[in-house]
């Protein structure tokens, strides 16, 4: 009997997910992933003197490096990249479900980030960083239309991808949703909303938050602004117009914290 389109296409998806590599690079992104032990590595490529910098990492990564001339450094990565002599070869990362990262195992606020179609991956690495910097249990992206992991988002991350949830998401829709049910809050950023986030967040500091970031220029589509809770807007003070995506997530992400 012939499969449904929809099961073989779905199997497809599986057996590309697997096979699915990356190419990290740069000193910073390549030591971090080498000491995550839910990393799954697979190839290092370094010169010496990276090899010396990372000493450490390797030794405790168990990997055995291959030697790499700095004048031929022959890696798949793109030839303006970065790279400071290290590059190491591994799978995406599976930080599970929704539900398993939603939920904080310590006492700090129950914070999430959510991304509608940020695409650039230096905007997702430096939100990456910012999340980790005030305690955003995740940053949730959607699988279509947003920066999968790249060896650029790592190194924008500088780390930070190593130890901050990253999911990607079939529907986003969906997971404001999910997470509603959950009883988080959700809050989609908008330049022209009326209430700042601190008065959406007026005696409700306490309740789990989901803030919502779009992109640059077109910023929350239709249908995410009307699963939200409300929407909010930063606080300036002045005219001065709007931040880009990763300011403004750290802006945010700090105006929601308790005080």
């Amino acid at each position: 009997m012939k499969k449904p389109k929809w099961v073989v296409e779905k199997e497809q998806g599986k057996r590309k997910a697997a096979a699915e590599t990356l190419w990290l690079f740069g000193l910073h992104a390549v030591r971090d992933a080498l000491m995550n032990p839910a990393r799954e590595k697979l190839r290092l490529v370094v010169t010496k003197n990276a090899a010396d910098k990372l000493a450490e990492a390797i030794a405790a990564s168990g990997m055995t490096p291959e030697m790499a001339d700095p004048r031929r450094f022959n890696v798949p990565i793109d030839a303006q990249s970065v790279h400071q002599g290290a590059a190491l070869e591994v799978k995406p990362l599976n930080w599970g479900r929704l539900a398993e990262v939603a939920i904080a195992d310590d006492e700090r606020p129950q914070r999430l980030l959510l991304l509608d179609r940020v695409t650039d991956p230096h905007n997702v690495g430096a939100i990456l960083r910012s999340a980790e910097v005030f305690g955003a249990l995740a940053v949730i992206g959607t699988r279509h239309h947003s920066a999968p992991e790249t060896g650029a988002l790592a190194k924008t991350a500088s780390g930070a991808l190593e130890r901050q949830p990253y999911l990607r998401l079939r529907n986003l829709s969906d997971a404001i949703t999910e997470l509603q049910a959950m009883g988080y809050l959700v809050l989609g950023l908008d330049g022209t909303a009326e209430a700042t986030i601190e008065q959406a967040l007026e005696g409700r500091r306490d309740r789990p938050v989901a803030l919502v970031l779009g992109a640059e220029g077109p910023g929350l589509r239709e249908k995410t602004k009307e699963t939200c809770d409300a929407l909010v807007r930063v606080d300036f003070a002045s005219d001065f117009g709007s931040l880009n995506v990763s300011n403004a997530a750290a802006v945010a992400l700090y105006a929601s914290l308790p005080r």
